[in-house]
């Protein structure tokens, strides 16, 4: 999980706004139109980035592909959190 998560955030251009997902999502679930409202992120630019989490089993959602679909961290996400905090807070 650590690889996947240093490759998640850090590995690529997209990864500041993965993280500030995950984080929204520790604390309560959102749909993609809150999480963009709540981030003033474009509304497809936090559609991808929650394609990618999903594929990657960081988030887990609702329903499927619905609109106002809930997404929540994984059980894999919330056991390892600290690990993801830790990462983030040596690239912050």
């Amino acid at each position: 999980m650590k690889k996947l998560l240093w490759w998640l955030i850090a590995g690529s251009s997209g990864g500041p706004n993965r993280a500030r997902i995950i984080m929204e999502l520790y604390e309560r679930p959102y749909n993609a139109h809150q999480l963009a409202e709540k981030l003033n992120l474009n509304y497809k630019t936090v559609r991808h980035h929650l394609k990618v989490l999903k594929e990657n089993d960081v988030i887990t959602s609702s329903g499927k592909q619905k609109y106002g679909e809930l997404y929540f961290l994984s059980e894999k996400m919330l056991l390892n959190y600290d690990l993801f905090h830790d990462i983030w807070d040596e690239l912050s």
